[in-house]
């Protein structure tokens, strides 16, 4: 029986453990000046969203990545946690308008830059944050509880930097920007998906670090905590449609390389290089890149058809971009001896 007294001693203490005032207060002040909007804020945000775009339509993953560190956004996200749960009105406000100048700064200039460059066909960095999945949710929730506890703890302060990089805010917001430039309604809309999954679950997962590690009682927090709760799970059904699709396309394209490998005897001479679904179409369009030393026939198509039919209980239609490959050799190791 004392056992138990015990370990409810134990509870009940860590249960009403806080965070002293003083710490409160400090931490209050510091998030109301990183939720303000200065000359700093927008000159990062402007270069962080040059270097951003640039990046994007370069293609290069080293180049984004230098722009997620620089990018500020994460900071008035936090501003904006702590308001709300407090129902401090004057930070909530700053947070939300520098969150929304910050936005909508960088698509303006994603829109110009993708206007002037006019790039023809958009790389894998910019067609990858059109479909966000339920994967990028778990992520955001994660790294923005990290970005809380390092708020609530100076000295991991700097693990703000692997957070930002962790969780993607300003990339997809350049993305919508050119997405608009191209009038790509489709990559713009997906792109947005993605930044509001990134602000919701950053939002979500600080409001509950702050609330679990004592800074604001359950009382105070639990309306603010339940709208964000609300806006959240809205969108928990496109993120699962489109962790539906990238989990049946890994699906299909591991179907189509074992039967180029190892069970389609007329198919095993080609290379798959790249596949491509078009879930929209009805039955879905499958374009898959390949290389052959051989012509690819109507019938060998058809009889990859079939076995995607039954191999994976789903019809498709296949299009195939065949690249042939020939072998060259120098004159003096193709002679006969």
């Amino acid at each position: 029986m004392s056992k138990i007294n015990n370990i409810r001693a134990r509870f009940n203490n860590l249960k009403d453990k806080k965070i002293p005032l003083q710490q409160v207060e400090e931490m209050r002040r510091g998030l109301l000046e990183e939720s303000t909007i200065s000359i700093t804020y927008l000159v990062l945000i402007l270069g962080s969203c040059v270097i951003a775009t640039l990046g994007l339509l370069s293609n290069s993953a080293a180049v984004i990545i230098g722009a997620m560190i620089i990018a500020p956004l994460m900071l008035p996200i936090r501003g904006v946690a702590f308001g709300a749960l407090e129902g401090n009105v004057i930070l909530f406000r700053k947070g939300s308008i520098a969150i929304l100048v910050g936005t909508f700064l960088a698509i303006a200039l994603a829109f110009f830059i993708g206007y002037l460059v006019s790039l023809p066909v958009f790389g894998s960095e910019i067609i990858s944050r059109s479909a966000p999945t339920l994967l990028d949710l778990g992520i955001a929730i994660a790294a923005g509880g990290i970005s809380g506890f390092a708020k609530v703890q100076p000295k991991i302060s700097e693990s703000v930097a692997g957070t930002a990089i962790a969780v993607a805010l300003m990339p997809p917001i350049c993305v919508v920007g050119l997405g608009l430039a191209h009038a790509n309604w489709g990559l713009s809309l997906g792109a947005t998906l993605l930044y509001l999954t990134n602000l919701l679950g950053i939002t979500l997962s600080c409001m509950l670090t702050f609330l679990i590690t004592g800074c604001t009682s359950v009382r105070r927090a639990r309306k603010a905590l339940l709208w964000t709760l609300a806006f959240t799970s809205i969108l928990i059904v496109p993120l699962s449609a489109g962790l539906f699709r990238l989990i049946r396309q890994s699906q299909l394209e591991a179907s189509v390389r074992q039967a180029l490998l190892n069970r389609t005897f007329t198919l095993q001479r080609m290379v798959l290089l790249n596949s491509d679904v078009n879930w929209f179409s009805n039955p879905p369009q499958v374009r898959l890149s390949v290389r052959s030393k051989e012509p690819v026939t109507p019938r060998q198509v058809m009889l990859l058809e079939e076995f995607l039919e039954k191999e994976i209980g789903q019809k498709f239609t296949l299009i195939f971009e065949v690249g042939e490959i020939e072998e060259v050799r120098s004159a003096a190791r193709s002679s006969t001896f």
